[in-house]
């Protein structure tokens, strides 16, 4: 009785996962022990998918560990690595379970790039060597029959798990196996065999009638849930699994309520209600009988069939000649109750008692992508602080400059080089002066072409790539059903349009620095030049020299040399501010394992306010002090150029030298612009090849999906007839006749099916011809077994392979019929008839009249033939 259903599992092709993962760590993470076990942890579930999906599985519960680990271990890498089409593009391949293939191309088979599509189909097979395992299970063991629940069930929730989720993780129509339909009814044909085992288990420990009738009717109540959903799924019969399966279904309804009947009937009898234990005797005797004539093939009922007519044989002679007692309809009798003990395993990773996740120290990727915005969030708050006090040290400087201090105060005697003009024109000297400001110039046209170029590559590939994908879209137009290269790009050409604009503003930057260059380009040549030249090219004057002890002058440099001070203390301020460090790792793990989700904003924008709350007020502070200075400066220089003789001479060397001091000042200026622009430059291309790397990744997955849906499409193309079916005329062909299929029980909750018809038989294969003369004038015809003579058949045009009933060109032939009749002439009785027909073909005598033999052929009674070829 004990017949179980199991599934069979999936198939998948190889994947590299070493190759694109290893890659990505590499990328993403900077090269140290980190990065080395990270590598090493890629290597390892490589080998782990290859143990659980690369080699046959046997059917024991250390095989369905493996998998079970590595779909644990895929739940838990999810979160920490990109996948996706447009990021790290994996490819999965799996073929249908149940779709065994046709003579002219494989099975039906799907490729994803999709993880989500990689966890459901092992979790498939988990659920499928689950089923077998439990099907493997002895029934007669109790520890046994306890596995086989626990298996069951896992099926169960595994099945109903797909189920609810695959639609979500593939977003595309899946192949038929793990379509929800189908998953759903593998869970109810799962659930139900669990509730089976149940009964099995509490009729072997004799457990109280009443407990077993509640079981078995549950069970029948289940396997009639499966049935139903089997039954009114069109998509689900075109199977040949569930062609079988459908049968095992209607007679393990039928048995289960039967054994629900049998044990109520004790219960029954235990009562005194011998008339309902008659009742349902009857009624379980009816079940067991329609088994056995439709199902017997399926499943044997001869113990349970034994003990039912034996009890019901002693009921009805007890209730003859005791007690008399009314034996009522089956329909009046009150209904039998329902006790479900088992329910589908909820699937919560981890499922193995044996996992250890392989990358427990790589952050997910939740907390990644908060870590790069507040990483943004932070350079933005430490490039606006340092901006704001360098934007203000210009300005100091720029008015300096413009009243030409502290020059003005160093050169009250008109005719040497002030002290501070001299120290800058050293500085420039020492920086390289004019020819390392060119060089740097020279160099940003070459390391901007570098840029543009990785980017246009990379673009370019993008959109050759999508080229293909358009044009191969409109040639197979529905059938190129894979998601359109232009949507799948749009993150990436979206990335890349936001690289050209920073490109565009990097040369207007650009052309600002060398404009401002080419402004004081003079004025810095002439700083570059020896001392002597220096001096000659300021003009003199004779200022009053009694002005060098006075007040205003003491006041006006101890106002500059505070502000000296200031600027100083900036340096340092902005030391600091850059050398802020903390990782906020640990407050988004927090977050996510407590709310499971990161609010990234709130707490990065709480976070840096603390951080750098303080130094924003130092900043600021800066700033004011450095308004009044300037203030006090400016008063205090009117009161020092009022003193001073004015005269055209004094004028142009005090002008010569304010464009000196500024011409320094751009001078700085312009060099830290132009390294930071290299700078710039440098590290854009590594993110640019990183960029490039990503398409280049993208458009090789892409291609190798391509190549792959090529195949298929063309397998399918091959497949599809040349031309259109027609029909053929009644004389070329015997319609076979329908034989009728198992029906379900006779049963309320459904209705009865036809069952598909069986296979027609088609007739051994010939043995290969051996043409004579003789034998050709001896291929007599042989009769039907019933109905008009077959009609003359031309001779065979090709090689002599069988007929089968239904399709054009099927000729029933009696059994011992030789249509090659070679040695035949040698056979008794056999009259020898010589050979009288033109040659080019050899015809065949005409057929005696219908219901009689050919003269001289032994007849032999019509027999079952065997479906395939015999050799």
């Amino acid at each position: 009785m004990a017949t179980f259903i199991s599934v069979p599992l999936k198939k998948s092709s190889e994947v590299d996962l070493v190759k694109p993962l290893s890659k990505y760590v590499t990328a993403a993470y900077p090269a140290g022990e980190e990065q080395g076990e990270h590598v090493r942890a890629v290597e390892e579930l490589h080998k782990l998918r290859r143990s659980a999906l690369g080699r046959p599985l046997d059917k024991h519960e250390s095989s369905l560990e493996i998998l079970l680990r590595y779909y644990d271990q895929l739940s838990a890498v999810e979160a920490k690595f990109p996948f996706s089409e447009n990021q790290l593009c994996l490819t999965f391949t799996w073929k249908d379970a149940f779709d065994k293939g046709s003579l002219f191309g494989g099975s039906v088979k799907l490729s994803l790039a999709s993880l989500g599509y990689e966890k459901t189909c092992v979790l498939f097979n988990c659920a499928a060597l689950a089923s077998q395992i439990a099907a493997e299970q002895n029934i007669d063991n109790d520890e046994c029959l306890k596995a086989a629940a626990k298996y069951y069930q896992l099926a169960s929730g595994a099945f109903s798990h797909i189920k609810d989720t695959v639609l979500s993780a593939l977003n595309r129509e899946p192949t038929m196996d793990i379509c929800p339909e189908t998953v759903g009814t593998l869970s109810l044909i799962m659930l139900a065999q669990a509730q089976e085992v149940f009964f099995l288990k509490a009729t072997s420990d004799k457990m109280k009638d009443a407990v077993i009738a509640k079981l078995a009717n549950q069970a029948a109540d289940f396997y009639g849930d499966a049935f139903k959903q089997c039954q009114y799924k069109d998509n689900l019969p075109k199977y040949f699994y569930f062609q079988e399966v459908l049968p095992v279904l209607a007679a393990k309804h039928c048995i289960m309520q039967a054994n629900a009947e049998l044990h109520q009937s004790i219960l029954a009898k235990q009562k005194k209600r011998f008339g309902e234990e008659i009742g349902r005797l009857q009624h379980a005797a009816e079940l067991v009988k329609t088994v056995a004539s439709r199902y017997d093939e399926y499943v044997s009922v001869k113990d349970l069939t034994d003990k039912i007519n034996r009890a019901l044989t002693a009921a009805k002679k007890d209730n003859d000649f005791i007690y008399h007692d009314r034996v009522p309809e089956i329909k009046d009798l009150e209904p039998i109750g329902k006790a479900a003990l088992v329910k589908a395993t909820a699937i919560t990773p981890p499922l193995s008692q044996k996992f250890t996740d392989l990358f427990e120290k790589m952050v997910p990727m939740a907390v990644q992508q908060s870590m790069s915005v507040y990483g943004q969030r932070k350079a933005e708050t430490v490039n606006r602080l340092v901006g704001t006090m360098r934007e203000a040290t210009n300005l100091c400087n720029g008015v300096l400059a413009s009243l030409n201090l502290p020059a003005a105060l160093e050169d009250l005697s008109g005719d040497s080089i002030p002290q501070s003009i001299a120290e800058k024109a050293r500085s420039i000297v020492e920086q390289g002066g004019l020819q390392s400001i060119e060089q740097l110039i020279r160099d940003l046209p070459e390391l901007l072409t570098r840029n543009r170029e990785i980017l246009d590559e990379s673009l370019k590939m993008l959109d050759d790539e999508e080229t293909t994908d358009n044009e191969l879209r409109s040639k197979f137009n529905q059938r190129w059903n894979r998601t359109p290269s232009g949507d799948l790009y749009k993150p990436l050409r979206a990335e890349g349009g936001n690289f050209r604009n920073i490109l565009d503003k990097a040369v207007q930057a650009d052309q600002v620095v060398k404009d401002r260059y080419s402004t004081h380009c003079d004025m810095i040549a002439l700083l570059c030049k020896p001392e002597n030249e220096l001096n000659a090219a300021i003009p003199s004057a004779n200022p009053t020299k009694t002005l060098q002890g006075s007040e205003v002058v003491n006041v006006l440099r101890s106002q500059l040399a505070q502000l000296e001070e200031m600027k100083k203390e900036r340096e340092t301020l902005e030391g600091e501010i850059k050398a802020v460090t903390f990782d906020m790792s640990s407050t988004f793990l927090t977050a996510l394992a407590q709310d499971g989700a990161i609010s990234e904003e709130q707490l990065s924008l709480s976070h840096l306010d603390k951080l750098y709350g303080s130094y924003n007020q130092r900043v600021q502070a800066t700033i004011r002090t450095q308004e009044e200075l300037l203030g006090q400066v400016q008063t205090s220089h009117q009161e020092f150029s009022s003193l001073k003789q004015s005269n055209t001479e004094s004028n142009q060397r005090e002008d010569i030298l304010k464009k000196l001091a500024s011409a320094h000042d751009s001078y700085v200026e312009i060099s830290n612009n132009l390294r930071e622009g290299t700078k710039f430059y440098n590290d854009l291309t590594e993110i640019l090849l990183k960029f490039q790397n990503k398409c280049s990744d993208i458009v090789f997955a892409r291609k190798t999906e391509r190549d792959e849906l090529l195949k298929e499409l063309q397998q399918s193309i091959a497949r599809e007839p040349s031309a259109p079916s027609f029909s053929v005329p009644a004389y070329q062909s015997t319609p076979a006749a329908a034989a009728p299929g198992p029906t379900p029980a006779p049963r309320t909750v459904f209705q009865p099916q036809q069952q598909p018809q069986p296979k027609p038989q088609p007739p051994s294969r010939p043995p290969p011809p051996t043409f004579t003369p003789q034998a050709a004038s001896m291929t007599p015809a042989s009769p039907a077994p019933s109905g008009p003579p077959q009609p003359v058949a031309p001779a065979a045009q090709g090689p002599p392979y069988p007929s089968y009933q239904g399709y054009p060109g099927y000729y029933q032939m009696p059994m011992g019929y030789n249509p090659y009749a070679y040695g035949q002439y040698n056979m008794p009785n056999m009259p020898y008839m010589p050979y009288q027909t033109p040659p080019g073909q050899g015809g065949y005598p005409g057929a005696p009249p219908a219901g009689q033999p050919y003269p001289g052929y032994p007849q032999q009674p019509p027999q079952q033939q065997p479906y395939y070829p015999q050799q």
